[in-house]
């Protein structure tokens, strides 16, 4: 039979809580230290453009590879986790970010900035964020808009890192600030090893869903449903069948039963779930369509979702990455400049609790918030050709936080509701593909 093992501890229900804290431990952190490297380029940015005598939209480049990848990678991190685990998955992401800020420090020219700090970086975050994400899902339920606004506000903590890169190139130079930069992301491998597996165990059989097998296993067991059914009934023997992106579930087979369900003629049916070459072709072949369900296509909450993602994100990262060139232009003096941005964490990390906890509490549903958020941070970016002064860019940058912080807390929320709690893994996979092509083009056009 088919057998899936894999370490961790078996709940009943989703904890909301427990070992999940230290799950939102690590995505907290994930959130700071990656986050805080995007942030951290618009510093790099005007460092660029003066050492390699760039125009802004060469430059641009670098930082849009580096976090559309960060969501376009999506579909890659689902097959990997499923092949390699979660934990492994993100040691493998903080490998790839540090590594690319290593090598990053013996640049040349910016098309080898594009690969080493755009590229590599990128992709390492893709799998250090998905999975974190996902795993957060897992363990929390009724709390899982406050868990995620909390790990969440790690990006707003990402302020830090501002001020911290305009002193580092000050001291060590733009090749020694990567370097330190290198070092420091290192610190999210021993955190990737904070994401213990999860498995959720039905309490009946009924709760079997009829996505826990493939096709033709359905139609198998459909013809032999009496015979299953006598199987499930008296229980004693324990065997795992649990597919990617779904929850554990035990099916429980006697001793006696099972020898004569193995031993039964290969008519068609039901024995044909054995181990076996076949089988296992069979089980890589329905995970890769699980990881790549055209059927979301056929889902109008998929469209409504992934347009409404799209599009804010498109938004989202251009004032993130022109801040400071923007002050620059206006003559503002660059540690003044840092400000706005460390200005802009503090206010998104107060925005992201407090939207998590009145979201939990379900006064109205998720998505009603998310969309009202949604419009005042448009309404916030059409005024901010206004802001040509110090005090009118800070009040741009204060209110932009504020709704933006706000329908961030709330996007994987929001994507959980929709997605009905299945298909979670292919729903984030997919509509963050479509994310990325708008970042990468993003940053660029907002230069024209």
């Amino acid at each position: 039979m088919l057998r899936r093992e894999r370490k961790g501890q078996i709940y009943t229900d989703v904890p909301d809580g427990g070992w999940g804290w230290m799950v939102v431990l690590h995505f907290f952190l994930v959130n700071t230290i990656v986050i805080g490297m995007i942030r951290a380029f618009s510093v790099f940015f005007v460092v660029f453009q003066e050492e390699f005598e760039a125009t802004s939209e060469q430059v641009g480049w670098i930082g849009s590879l580096m976090s559309s990848l960060g969501f376009s990678a999506g579909p890659l991190v689902a097959i990997v986790c499923d092949i390699t685990g979660d934990k492994t998955a993100s040691i493998l992401g903080a490998s790839l970010v540090s590594g690319g800020f290593l090598i990053s420090s013996w640049a040349t020219s910016i098309p080898f900035l594009c690969v080493t700090m755009g590229l590599l970086p990128g992709l390492g975050s893709a799998f250090l964020y998905q999975v974190a994400a996902v795993v957060v899902t897992k363990y929390f339920k009724k709390r899982l808009a406050l868990s995620t606004a909390i790990a969440r506000s790690g990006m707003g903590m990402a302020f830090l890192l501002v001020p911290l890169t305009k002193f580092m190139i000050d001291q060590y130079g733009w090749t020694g600030a990567l370097l330190l930069f290198g070092a420091f992301t290192l610190n999210l491998v021993p955190s990737s090893m904070l994401l213990r597996p999860i498995h959720v165990k039905s309490k009946n059989i009924s709760d079997i869903k009829s996505s826990s097998l493939p096709a033709n296993g359905q139609e198998m067991c459909e013809t032999e449903a009496s015979h299953c059914n006598e199987i499930f009934a008296s229980s004693t023997w324990d065997s795992t069948i649990q597919e990617a992106g779904q929850p554990s579930t035990s099916l429980t087979v006697p001793q006696s039963q099972n020898q004569e369900f193995n031993n039964r003629p290969k008519d068609g049916r039901l024995m044909h779930i054995t181990n076996g070459e076949s089988n296992k072709k069979r089980t890589t072949l329905w995970r890769c369509k699980q990881l790549f369900d055209i059927s979301l296509l056929q889902n109008p909450f998929f469209y409504i979702f992934t347009s409404s993602f799209v599009f804010s994100q498109f938004a989202y990262f251009i004032p993130v990455f022109h801040l400071v060139a923007r002050a620059k232009t206006l003559r503002i003096d660059l540690l003044k400049a840092s400000y706005l941005v460390s200005a802009y964490g503090i206010i998104e990390i107060i925005s992201q609790l407090i939207s998590g906890w009145v979201a939990d509490q379900n006064w109205i549903k998720k998505h009603h918030y998310h969309k009202s958020y949604l419009i005042l941070c448009g309404i916030v970016n059409l005024l901010a050709p206004l802001a040509t002064t110090f005090p009118l860019l800070m009040t741009y940058v204060i209110f932009f936080a504020i709704f933006a912080g706000a329908y961030l807390a709330l996007i994987i929320p929001v994507l959980v509701d929709l997605s009905e709690n299945s298909k979670v893994q292919s729903f984030f996979g997919l509509s963050t593909f479509f994310v990325g092509i708008a970042i990468l083009s993003g940053p660029p056009i907002a230069e024209r």
